[in-house]
């Protein structure tokens, strides 16, 4: 079992160490930039080239049944939903493969509405706040217990 952090604007790292340390569960940060990661024997980071999507390609590839993916890129939760792993939002609001259709349609007709009449007029997600990182704390704990349960 692993968790894979799709990391370049994720806001809750040291939430997923903190977790990952207790559940002794491996953490693979994977960026296009190197970023500080703990020096534990459990966490590793990963810096892809800079080519469009490579972080995203290298997480997909490496996504399944054991595996919990940490990302808010729609496109990329899709992907690793459909190879089978554990997608979660860092708001906390996991992706399913109930939820994740719903998800795609929404951003593909919020990109068309931005390019239509422009950013200024939409306004993006709101801030993450603290009920977003306590959300994510206890979904990720709820999923590991999930995934160790069924062994």
């Amino acid at each position: 079992m692993q968790i894979l952090v799709d990391a370049d604007a994720c806001p809750v790292k040291e939430e997923i160490y903190r977790v990952a340390d207790r559940h002794q569960v491996a953490v693979v940060i994977v960026s296009n930039s190197p970023f500080r990661v703990p020096d534990h024997p459990l966490f590793s980071r990963v810096v892809v080239s800079d080519a469009f999507d490579a972080a995203d390609d290298y997480v997909a590839e490496r996504a399944g049944a054991r595996t919990i993916v940490v990302t808010s890129d729609i496109l990329l939760a899709d992907r690793c939903v459909k190879a089978g792993a554990s997608v979660l939002g860092s708001n906390g609001k996991p992706f399913t493969a109930d939820s994740i259709g719903a998800a795609v349609a929404t951003r593909a007709i919020m990109a068309d509405l931005r390019a239509g009449i422009g950013t200024e007029n939409i306004g993006g997600p709101p801030p993450f706040s603290k009920a977003d990182r306590s959300r994510f704390l206890s979904s990720l704990d709820e999923i590991l217990v999930r995934l160790k349960r069924r062994g």
